[in-house]
């Protein structure tokens, strides 16, 4: 989006005083460090576009506490570029990619694009930060947000990036204007701005929750609550209505001609369910006790004040209910939708549950989280099929949950597995919760030591959420040093089963030769996909028949530069999103003492003398003091050897497809062969070109870290001694003809084939495959070694888990999302899962239990890539045996043969309660 320069000026001049990059850096990383000592509610923070952050931290490095990915905005503008690169220092500050359409240059409070994310769209620096910022580079516009406090027992601080917008509609005429403030704002601050806006006395001017354009409630002024606490959500409607009664008792005037307002009605609430206790009788009055039970106390006066109506339709079935999206809430409509139609569940609450309700559990939400839930259930069953606007909820939700509250999209796994946990806690039935001291096995039985486990879990946790959705699983640790077994039996409450094709990853690194003894060749290795770089090293170590006396340095290079070395053996490769970005350098273990960056050059326009950089940068070391530019140059034409086309003619580079090797191939077992012959060649024909390696008209030029200065390199040149080295190339008409550039410049571009390939759909694979996925002994990842009591060190000890008990409500976890820095991934492989009789009685390690043999009744879906995805849920009405696809409001009925797709997220399974073989479909255990 391009932005007038006379809407937003931005002065190009920046500060007179420029600073080094270093310098920069180092004054943004301790305002930032000192903003983190010194976090309160109500400091400004802004937001700056990431486009233009990661162009400056491309030119100062990285800043401390900074996550900046250098991905561009939603727009794909340079959608090929994934990390930082290394640039010139940037213009003034660009902020109009991430603004709005239609806001003003009055607007003291400019809006910016929704759906945005932080760190790949923005970033947000404090407000000292900002003014740096703007004092180097000037720029704009200014985008100041405040921080807010969240979370009920834990406080937590975030930044209101997007404040809550509200449509206000005025009675008097139907006009309708925006208001925008803070969720954390309170009702009278509403009050007071909407009457500043409209013109209006205060004392004469009422507002209303008009949500769904029906009066849900009356805001009255002198009400404590925020709009958060108000369920007021984004995008909703507020109704003013103005009176000619001085006091503003009357809900209705005459306007200065002497007509009626047109107000709207009140419509009285028709719920007939009480929180938790039993059916309302028609006056109101509960038949049970939980509004005697919670009458004055901030649970009671939170939740008797419904906002959201819901009807009772005699002889229509429940269930089916839509909930409405509140501005990206799919994922959570899609979790609450498989757990209101979890049989156990929707028995429970919809009886009185109010004497187990523990509201003094610290580890709890005050019971608060159980009493939404429960409410909402009632509605979603008693509403015919009327859709609900789950906005008490989810504002409750946001209290205790914090990373769920706003509008951006989220997990719905993770919002399952806090609800799960939620629940559990505030319907508890331990109220104090004994101290126990675990015992090791030291040998013991399996049933005793898994017995008594469960007895010690059972003492801390009783609840509904205990008995029907938690089991039990083995795991065993043992030493890779003294064998030292150690056995727990630890609890769960779902099963994360990972997806066997996310076990290994294929990459493709091209490795050069810093002494120039052989051509650069692409290698394809296979790795553990959570491996390091030590492991990528090691195979590639492997496949190119690295010598004893040599290692590899991996390099990320980016627009023909070397962006940074991945010198950290444990670095995960997880951080590295695409192959085509990775190169290996050949280099000898001993001595090193100066590393030399060859960049190279070639002349883009005759006329003007500019320059544009080409290929992939060259590295070697100089072990000689003093170093002078004879020594770059004797280092350079010796690693441009390989390359002259004397002998590059040969089929040795032609021959292979796309340029690309395999390791184990038998045309890379030839290679070093074919290096040797060439290498023999060379000599022959160095007097038939007429041109020695000292007679080459290569010119090398210095420059600095930034690649800003340019001096050119004398042989007899002092090169200042320094870690690295950088020099430029420049590459003429006469050099191409004597060396074969496509090595340098071509193998990136093979990859992006390569790479394209990878992306294309997988095989089918079974939900029993991903169970033994699960199942399969692995060891440790380096970042979650194990202390072994008997070493009294942390150990990289292999693990085990095996299934124990299963509970009665079995939840699967399909892992197809990943996130690193660099990469957030989703694979969409098709898993295969039974829908009839999952029969995992051989998984299950305990034979005392009863039958493990399940029926799915619902499946959390999960559509499209990351950040613009869909969730939806298909549930199983089971008293009807009929499934029924639940898409936020719209609720329609599907065949059992439509329920599988590879969309398939998160699964449910209820244990089937006849033992024995049942009719119709019957799982096996096998593997695709």
């Amino acid at each position: 989006m391009t932005i007038a320069d006379s809407v937003f000026p931005m002065d190009n001049v920046a500060s007179c005083i420029l600073l080094p990059p270093e310098e920069e850096n180092r004054i943004v990383s301790e305002l930032i460090k000192e903003s983190e000592l010194n976090l309160k509610e109500g400091n400004l923070y802004y937001v700056i576009s990431n486009r233009w952050f990661s162009r400056w931290q491309s030119y100062v490095g990285p800043c401390v506490g900074m996550l900046s990915v250098d991905k561009q905005s939603s727009d794909g503008h340079n959608a090929n570029m994934t990390h930082p690169k290394i640039a010139d220092r940037p213009g003034p500050i660009d902020n109009s990619d991430i603004i709005s359409k239609g806001n003003s240059c009055d607007n003291n409070n400019l809006d910016i694009h929704r759906m945005l994310e932080e760190g790949t769209d923005y970033v947000l620096v404090p407000e000292k930060v900002w003014e740096r910022l703007l004092e180097w580079y000037k720029g704009g516009p200014a985008l100041p947000r405040k921080l807010i406090s969240q979370g009920h027992e834990h406080k937590q601080y975030n930044v209101e990036v997007y404040p809550l917008s509200l449509k206000v509609t005025d009675a008097r005429d139907k006009r309708q204007s925006i208001v925008k403030l803070s969720r954390k704002a309170t009702i009278g601050e509403l009050h007071e701005l909407v009457c500043k806006i409209k013109g209006v006395e205060q004392n004469k001017a009422c507002i209303w929750d008009y949500f769904n354009l029906n009066k849900q409630s009356l805001l009255t002024v002198s009400d404590p609550k925020t709009l958060e606490d108000a369920n007021l959500i984004m995008d909703q409607d507020i109704l003013l209505e103005v009176s000619l009664d001085r006091d503003g008792s009357s809900h209705s005037g005459m306007d200065s001609m002497g007509n009626e307002l047109a107000l709207v009605p009140l419509e009285p609430s028709r719920s007939s369910m009480s929180i938790a206790g039993g059916p309302t009788m028609s006056n109101g009055h509960s038949t049970g006790s939980s509004f005697s039970l919670y009458q004055g106390s901030s649970v009671g006066s939170s939740l008797t004040n419904m906002d959201d109506r819901y009807d009772v339709y005699k002889g229509e079935r429940g269930g089916l209910a839509g909930l409405q999206n509140l501005g990206n809430t799919c994922f959570m409509n899609s979790s609450i939708q498989c757990l209101v139609h979890t049989p156990p569940l929707s028995e429970y609450f919809l009886q009185d549950y109010s004497d187990e309700i523990n509201m003094d559990n610290p580890l709890g939400m005050c019971g608060e989280l159980a009493l939404a839930f429960g409410d909402l259930l009632r509605k979603l069953w008693s509403s015919g099929r009327t859709a609900i606007a789950p906005r008490a909820f989810k504002s409750k939700l946001a209290r205790f949950a914090p990373q769920f509250s706003g509008y951006n999209q989220h997990d719905s796994q993770e919002l399952l597995a806090f609800l799960l946990d939620g629940l559990h806690e505030d319907l508890n039935r331990v109220k104090q919760k004994p101290y126990i001291e675990m015992k090791d096995s030291d040998g013991r039985p399996d049933e005793e030591v898994a017995s008594e486990c469960w007895k010690n879990h059972m003492a801390r946790n009783d609840s509904l959420i205990v008995d029907v959705c938690q089991g039990q699983y083995k795991s065993t640790l043992v030493c890779p040093v003294c064998g030292k077994i150690s056995i727990t039996f630890d609890p769960f409450m779902y099963l994360s089963l990972p997806l066997p094709s996310t076990v290994t990853r294929t990459m493709t690194i091209t490795v050069f030769y810093c002494d120039g003894s052989g051509l650069p060749m692409p290698y394809t290795v296979t790795v553990l996909k959570h491996g390091s770089c030590r492991d990528l090293c090691q195979a590639l170590g492997i496949a190119c028949c690295l010598k004893s006396d040599e290692m590899l340095l991996l390099a990320e290079v980016y627009e023909h530069k070397i962006y940074r070395y991945l010198e950290n053996p444990m670095e995960p490769l997880n951080s590295i999103k695409d192959d085509e970005h990775i190169v290996a350098y050949r280099v000898k273990s001993g001595a090193r003492k100066t590393k030399v960056e060859i960049m190279h050059r070639w002349l883009d326009n005759m006329k003007a003398g500019d320059r544009k950089l080409f290929g992939t940068p060259l590295v070697t070391y100089l072990v000689e003091d003093p170093q002078f530019g004879a020594n770059i140059e004797a280092s350079v034409h010796k690693m441009l050897e390989p390359l002259r086309k004397a002998y590059s003619s040969s089929k040795s580079h032609d021959g292979k497809e796309n340029g690309f090797i395999s390791a184990g191939s038998d045309e890379q077992s030839n290679i070093s062969n074919t290096q040797s012959e060439s290498q023999s060649l060379t000599t022959g024909n160095k007097e038939q070109e007429g041109t020695s390696c000292g007679e080459s008209s290569f010119q090398l030029v210095l420059t600095n870290e930034c690649c800003l200065s340019c001096e050119p390199i004398e042989k007899a040149s002092f090169i200042k001694p320094n870690q690295v080295v950088r020099v430029f190339l420049d590459w003429t008409d006469k050099e191409h003809e004597l060396y074969d550039a496509s090595y340098l410049r071509d193998l990136p571009e093979v990859h992006k084939t390569g790479f394209t390939v990878k992306k294309t759909r997988q095989e089918a694979i079974s939900l029993f495959s991903c169970l033994e996925a699960f199942l399969t002994e692995e060891p440790l990842g380096p970042d979650d070694m194990w202390y072994c009591p008997r070493c009294k060190e942390h150990r990289q000890a292999t693990k085990k888990l095996d299934l124990w008990k299963l509970p009665e409500i079995l939840v699967f976890h399909l892992k197809r999302f990943s996130y690193s820095r660099y990469l957030k991934n989703k694979l969409d492989t098709f898993v295969n899962f039974p829908i009839h009789n999952l029969d995992l009685t051989k998984y299950v390690k305990s034979k005392d239990g009863p039958s493990y043999v399940y029926d799915l009744y619902a499946i959390s879906n999960h559509y499209g890539g990351l950040g613009g995805g869909h969730y939806t849920a298909y549930c199983k009405l089971i008293d009807e045996n009929k499934w029924f696809h639940f898409d936020d409001s719209h609720v329609s009925s599907v065949t059992e043969a439509e329920i599988k797709s590879s969309a398939a997220y998160v699964l449910f399974y209820q244990r089937n309660r006849i033992k024995g073989q049942m009719e119709g479909e019957t799982s096996q255990v096998h593997t695709v």
